[in-house]
């Protein structure tokens, strides 16, 4: 018996045409226009077409990916799975946000697409088929919200994008992909061992990102610290040093009750308390900031807003980044 999938559209490059060659892609196709695309998607389940929006990935914001998310929450109790088309400039956000919000062990499926739909060797429809026959699979359940792109099938923790322009875009360099689509099959190597969902209600929305270059000044924190931001998210170097300037804004931000999570702009491995000199992770720590373990700047800082949203405080913020590799997948 066929599953009962449900896929919602947003809108993204899988959804765009380049209608002459001074505008560029624009959005273009429905819903429905992207599921008549694909030659036997039809075949693979019972499929049924929510239009949500149909928008550029730029335009999603923190509060747009929640509805989202609350949206899927409410829709997916009718299903067996959903399958979500989305941009690949923020989809790694999104689905990670429906990730955390989400406490469901039906499937969860995001896919995009790098090439728009009057291109040669436009990559949509394929992983349109993709997403829809690992979301319909028996073995899919459990294993968190997924990314189905390139045949690939990643966890939306892990997965970053990779490429501005390949389609072969998207990868996981800590920890690689979960299976792959292989012809009409999907197959899966490994689900993650480690999962957090939260009960959110709200997100906070006044959380920053500011990343920290050589030579930086303190006046980008300071702007945060009397704009009236609540959570700052510093992308430091390495394993989660700065320089010292750096380390005396941050100091000043926590004194003024701002919750602070440090982060890297290296792309494999964690950030840790190592470095004891001023700025270094260690000190940072000693002065009230939290380390953001594996996490890119962008995702911690949209976990931030769900637990400062539920209003944890800072402690059990802490506990939440520093411990995450406590947390169990049931």
């Amino acid at each position: 018996m066929n599953k009962k999938i449900l896929v919602i559209t947003t809108g993204g490059t899988i959804a765009m045409k380049k209608f002459t060659k001074d505008v560029g892609a624009v959005p273009a196709l429905t819903g429905s226009d992207l599921i008549e695309l694909v030659p036997g998607l039809k075949n693979l389940a019972t499929l049924e077409v929510s239009e949500y929006c149909n928008i550029p990935s730029p335009f999603m914001t923190p509060e747009k990916m929640f509805e989202l998310a609350k949206y899927i929450e409410a829709k997916i109790i009718d299903y067996d799975g959903v399958v979500v088309t989305h941009g690949t400039d923020t989809v790694e956000e999104t689905s990670y946000l429906v990730d955390l919000i989400v406490n469901t062990k039906k499937p969860i499926v995001f896919t995009a697409a790098m090439r728009s739909n009057d291109e040669v060797g436009l990559d949509g429809p394929r992983n349109l088929l993709d997403a829809v026959r690992v979301a319909s699979s028996e073995y899919s359940g459990g294993r968190g919200v997924m990314l189905v792109i390139s045949s690939k099938i990643f966890s939306v923790r892990e997965v970053y994008k990779t490429s501005t322009g390949f389609a072969n875009a998207f990868g996981a360099p800590n920890y690689g992909f979960l299976g792959m689509v292989d012809a009409d099959e999907a197959i899966f190597y490994r689900r993650p061992e480690i999962r957090e969902n939260y009960d959110a209600d709200n997100l906070e929305k006044n959380v920053d990102a500011i990343k920290v270059t050589t030579g930086d000044d303190r006046k980008f924190i300071d702007c945060a610290i009397l704009s009236g931001a609540k959570g700052l998210v510093i992308e430091a170097f390495g394993r989660g040093n700065v320089p010292p300037v750096i380390q005396d804004a941050i100091y000043d931000a926590i004194k003024e009750g701002i919750v602070v999570v440090i982060t890297s702009r290296v792309p494999n491995g964690r950030v840790k308390g190592v470095y004891g000199y001023p700025g270094g992770g260690k000190s940072l720590e000693k002065i009230g900031a939290i380390m953001g373990g594996d996490l890119n700047s962008e995702k911690a800082r949209l976990k931030l807003m769900v637990l400062m949203g539920m209003g944890m405080d800072r402690d059990s913020i802490r506990s939440c980044f520093e411990n995450f590799f406590n947390f169990k997948s049931e």
